[in-house]
């Protein structure tokens, strides 16, 4: 691989046609221009100037050279702003949730691309192992879990409290486990999981989900209240999935006597942080989540 140094130096002194001259520009000595240019003819094994006395001339060698070196040095004065550049409003963020926290934030993160058009906006909605091995393949920038992730190279802290609702048909005034076991269960992908955490507390006759029959399954989060307002079942679903859903005088939500919250936790790679722009996303994030 030639060396940059050697290289530029060389360019350099294409450009200025002079030893000295170089050297000045250089703050270098007229040697050391000399030990460059030698060094770069003996690492490619060709004359790059020909010498007379003290003037020389460019070889045909040694214009392709600077013809080639020029491009490449221009490109690399180039990298140091590109590598620093961190702005704070402009750039590709990938984020990636579970649903229900992407119907929370996925439309007020499009109010902030509205507003900062440079801001380039990729959200992908998948369950929790999904989103840890995007953040750990570095597929995406940020990613929020409602569970800690156990791989290292994955950071989570917790960012907010995602509270489980009990949703049933608008008809159902007090749901009893009567009422549930009648009207079966609109199951989701995360169906199990959230009616073990909400149920088991609040229902002492509950032990599992195949308890219930099964009235339907959805793994669309905004279509998954569909069949309950059509009377055909119950389901639990995290409060940002169930503020989303437009036909809310079709659907009950019932505080239960024992709350049961999940924890969302912000998460990416460990050792590269977050830039200003995805910070930007961050912060816009905690507003909503928090509210």
């Amino acid at each position: 691989m030639i060396n940059i140094s050697w290289l530029y130096t060389f360019c350099t002194l294409v450009e200025v046609g002079h030893f000295t001259r170089t050297a000045e520009r250089l703050h270098m000595t007229q040697s050391g221009v000399s030990q460059h240019v030698r060094k770069l003819e003996e690492q490619l094994g060709v004359e790059l100037l020909v010498r007379d006395g003290k003037k020389f001339s460019v070889s045909y060698a040694g214009e392709k050279l600077y013809a080639e070196g020029q491009g490449i040095l221009l490109a690399l004065s180039g990298l140091e702003e590109k590598v620093q550049e961190d702005r704070p409003f402009e750039g590709l963020v990938r984020v990636m949730s579970p649903g229900s926290v992407g119907l929370k934030l996925y439309g007020n993160l499009l109010a902030l691309q509205s507003e900062y058009p440079k801001l380039v906006i990729d959200y992908r909605f998948a369950p929790n192992s999904e989103v840890e091995a995007a953040i750990a393949e570095s597929r995406v920038d940020i990613g929020f879990m409602t569970s800690e992730s156990s791989l290292p190279e994955v950071l989570c802290q917790p960012i907010a409290e995602e509270s489980l609702l009990l949703v049933t048909p608008a008809s159902v005034a007090q749901p009893d486990w009567h009422n549930l076991m009648g009207l079966g269960f609109i199951d989701h992908p995360d169906g199990r999981h959230h009616a073990n955490l909400l149920l088991a507390p609040n229902f002492p006759q509950f032990q599992h989900c195949d308890q219930f029959l099964i009235s339907g399954f959805s793994n669309q989060v905004g279509l998954i209240l569909e069949p309950v307002s059509r009377g055909l079942g119950f389901t639990v679903l995290p409060v940002y999935a169930v503020e989303a859903f437009l036909k809310r005088d079709r659907i009950r939500v019932h505080q239960l006597p024992t709350p049961v919250s999940e924890t969302l936790y912000l998460c990416g790679r460990r050792e590269k942080g977050f830039q200003k722009r995805m910070q930007t996303v961050i912060t816009e994030a905690r507003r909503w989540l928090e509210n």
